[in-house]
């Protein structure tokens, strides 16, 4: 049974930072990673970022590149997405994800691993 649990949301004045982490036990078959997604009520859950457990090759949503990193602990089963200079946009419920091989081989597309979320609001 897979388990994911995130934590460090809060809030935050736009151009500061928050790190976040999401803790996994368990696993899937076929699963190549961990992503990070969010959620808003008006754009639904949109991709953010993905690295691939075995080599950490990273993928990134474009409007974050620069600003986030993600990257995991192997030997802790934990992911962390370090989030710098956020936007008022990026507002949302941040959850994480086992990803799977896309069509064209990249480590990005969910299934239904989620943890619970955590909240991330960013305040001009």
């Amino acid at each position: 049974q897979v388990k994911l649990t995130e934590s460090g949301g809060g809030s935050v004045q736009a151009g500061g930072s928050l790190n976040l982490t999401c803790s996994k036990s368990g696993d899937a078959v076929g699963s190549c990673g961990m992503g990070w997604f969010r959620q808003t009520p008006g754009k639904g859950r949109e991709f953010v970022s993905s690295i691939r457990t075995d080599d950490g090759t990273t993928n990134y949503r474009d409007i974050i590149k620069g600003r986030f990193t993600v990257s995991q602990d192997k030997a802790k089963n934990t992911l962390f997405l370090q989030m710098n200079n956020l936007k008022t946009e990026d507002t949302a419920v941040y959850l994480c994800g086992l990803v799977f091989r896309s069509y064209d081989g990249s480590c990005v597309r969910p299934d239904y691993y989620w943890g619970q979320g955590t909240q991330v609001t960013v305040y001009s």
